[in-house]
């Protein structure tokens, strides 16, 4: 039976008539302001879709594993056994620690190793070179084949993937990487791995690099033209979104950029002589997944269109228009307050990575944005993967979002403003003139000032922080990593006191980007007991000319209202009590319990100790109680009808006995109205529309709990 016959007997409405049935039940509201909204990336997004909306998309009838690969890169039918990989950050102090959490993880569901690298190490610095503070800065520090001896000890690369963000110069890592496998004797032929350099990403999210493009994009076609004869299944070119993600950038943006980069990548390659068949396949992408969940599923898919379509442009095969994607959840939307709630963040952008068709993920541990992930916090965002696999069962679908006339039309306008801004791009010259010329910090400032004041007036929700917060919480500071700097420079000089240095140095002075075989030539060098560090030295001298741009902040949405909870919280530890509100509940519970849930919601958020137990007929019942209370602030709640006759009784009765305690109103009067509210001395009001996050640190100032 079709469904031509099984509902021959209803009519099908037009959107027309949809509308005017909508228009009736607004009761003259309007429909545009109730129904459509409006996105960050400028998209209008309508209350339904239907058919039509998508019956001239030109992308509408593409098959899975078929260019441009909308519907992921894999053909319907012909899924390998595992349908991205399981790729846990490990972040740990020692390479010791790296192992056993890396071995304990592998065993349990992580099929793909994630190593996160500390600041000195990205840098291409020995500990003793480091900048105060980078070195084991929130990742590991590695400087010999000794170290990654012991962060792989037992673990078989040929057999465990491995992804590392090498930072903006990649080949002396893989230098150590490819040296550790020959002394364990693996085969680099059989690793599948992304040691991929980045150093448009370093620019944006530091604001400086050391050395000129032109000589970290040499270092990248060397360790690319290595790969391609000796480790075809390794990519060393990276292209992250991350960082104009997590500056609060849009959808929009994140791809925008991440497209421009990725051609200015391709273009630096091609320019020293590989071809476009060469240089794709060792490009991998890496995306934030936010709490969008369909915008955020279109992004993904949107991504490999695109890219496939850039790569057609440039006259390359099917093959090398297809986009290796690597997400991680958000850490911009993570929270330190009521920090379980992230386990339902992380769980619903994982759900969009997987259902967007990402390659491999990572999932934040729920305690992300307040300390290394534990042993059990680890296993909740593994298992998180492993739940959408095995149980929901993601894995056997073949973009499972295909058909959806909303995401199949989101998709579509998502695409169609990226390429508009990669567009922008490409007419400033790229995206290093781009950044040069601050266009993207200067968009991506706008976006995010956007969502910050949505979050302050509470347009936009943190559950946990900004709502709904928990008053009985004491939240945590966040804590770095530990590492001891000291021990790593100890380290480091003793492993130099141990090795033969005269033939390494030898090796090292013959280093030059005009060898044909420097990664080989590189290799030997640690084979020798070059560092890290040497090896950076050698191929990146210094004086050679530093670029510098205006870094995009790396932050989180919620820290603003975090901040106001910590200096609460210390007042609290100084003086033996939080900040005090009384509510001054007025009449029986039906006229001001909304406005007293309301207003104890308000100063819960900023980490004040509200007094709400009372309710009172008389206005000068209240006036006693709150004067007797040791609140400095009191919001009086009731309902519109009773306000001009109790709150001048209120403000004026607690002005005259307690004449520095700031008094509130619950609710907004008009205009006029409270004109003569404050006439009487009335300090302000609170509403929906206040700015609540302004409110509460000019209050925390004017009590003395902020400086």
């Amino acid at each position: 039976m079709n469904k031509e016959t099984m509902f021959k007997e209803f009519s099908v409405p037009t959107y027309e008539q949809w509308r005017e049935a909508a228009e009736k039940t607004l009761k003259g509201a309007s429909f545009d302001a109730k129904l459509l909204t409006k996105t960050y990336e400028g998209i209008t997004l309508q209350p339904i879709y239907r058919q039509e909306d998508i019956e001239k998309l030109k992308h509408i009838h593409v098959q899975p594993g078929v260019a441009p690969y909308l519907r992921g890169t894999k053909a319907a039918g012909a899924f390998a056994a595992r349908a991205w990989e399981v790729s846990q950050e490990i972040l740990a102090a020692t390479a010791e620690e790296f192992n056993q959490i890396a071995r304990h993880d592998l065993a349990r569901g992580q099929t793909m190793l994630n190593l996160v690298l500390d600041e000195a190490t990205k840098a291409g610095l020995d500990p003793e070179d480091g900048v105060h503070g980078k070195v084991g800065n929130q990742g590991l520090s590695i400087f010999s084949r000794e170290d990654l001896d012991q962060a792989f000890a037992e673990i078989d690369l040929e057999k465990v993937p491995l992804y590392v963000n090498a930072g903006a110069f990649g080949l002396p890592l893989l230098s150590l990487l490819i040296a550790h496998m020959k002394a364990k004797g693996q085969d680099a032929n059989k690793l599948h791995a992304c040691v991929g350099a980045d150093p448009m990403a370093t620019l944006a999210s530091e604001g400086i690099l050391s050395v000129p493009l032109t000589i970290l994009y040499d270092g990248m076609a060397h360790a690319t033209r290595w790969a391609i004869k000796h480790a075809p299944q390794v990519k060393t070119i990276l292209v992250q979104a991350h960082p104009y993600h997590n500056a609060g950038g849009s959808a929009v943006q994140e791809l925008g950029y991440a497209l421009a980069t990725g051609v200015e990548y391709v273009q630096a390659l091609l320019d020293r002589g590989l071809s476009l068949e060469e240089i794709a396949p060792r490009i991998q992408f890496a995306f934030s997944i936010g709490s969008n969940v369909f915008m955020e599923i279109a992004k993904i898919r949107a991504a490999r269109m695109l890219w496939a379509s850039i790569i057609e442009s440039y006259g390359g095969s099917e093959a090398a228009q297809k986009m290796n994607i690597h997400a991680r959840t958000s850490a911009w939307t993570k929270t330190v307050l009521d920090p379980n709630v992230n386990l339902l963040r992380a769980t619903t952008e994982a759900f969009s990575a997987v259902v967007g068709g990402v390659d491999s993920l990572h999932v934040s541990a729920y305690d992300e944005a307040i300390r290394p992930a534990t042993e059990f916090s680890r296993r909740i965002a593994r298992n998180t993967q492993i739940i959408l696999e095995q149980e929901a069962h993601l894995a056997k679908v073949a973009d499972p979002a295909g058909g959806s006339w909303y995401i199949e039309w989101l998709t579509d306008e998502l695409a169609a403003k990226a390429w508009e801004l990669f567009l922008q791009v490409e007419e400033q010259g790229g995206m290093e003139k781009a950044l040069t010329a601050g266009m993207p910090q200067e968009q991506i400032a706008a976006v995010a000032s956007k969502k910050a004041e949505n979050v302050a007036s509470r347009k936009s929700r943190i559950v946990g922080t900004n709502m709904y917060a928990n008053a009985q919480e004491r939240p945590e500071q966040p804590e770095k990593l530990q590492c001891h700097p000291a021990k790593r420079i100890a380290e480091h000089q003793a492993y130099l006191q141990k090795q033969d240095r005269t033939a390494m140095e030898a090796i090292l002075q013959a280093l030059s980007f005009d060898q044909q075989d420097l990664l080989d030539t590189s290799i030997k060098a640690v084979q020798a007991g070059a560092t890290l560090g040497e090896l950076t030295k050698a191929l990146l001298p210094s004086g050679t000319g530093a670029i510098s741009v205006k870094a995009l902040p790396q932050q989180r949405i919620a820290e603003s209202f975090e901040q106001l909870r910590f200096q609460t919280e210390q007042y609290a530890a100084k003086t033996g009590g939080k900040p005090k509100v009384f509510l001054a509940n007025m009449g029986p519970v039906s006229k001001h319990k909304g406005r007293a849930d309301f207003a104890a919601e308000f100063f819960t958020v900023g980490g004040f100790d509200v007094l709400r137990q009372q309710q009172f007929t008389f206005a000068e019942e209240a006036v006693e109680a709150a004067n007797a209370s040791g609140a400095a602030i009191t919001v009086i709640c009731s309902d519109d009808e009773s306000y001009p006759e109790i709150v001048p009784t209120i403000v004026k009765g607690i002005k005259a006995g307690k004449p520095e305690m700031t008094v509130l109103l619950a609710g907004l009067p008009a205009a006029e109205q409270l004109a003569v509210y404050k006439d009487v001395g009335l300090d302000d009001c609170i509403h929906v529309r206040t700015n609540c996050y302004q409110v509460l640190r000019d209050l925390l100032q004017r009590i003395g709990v902020m400086a």
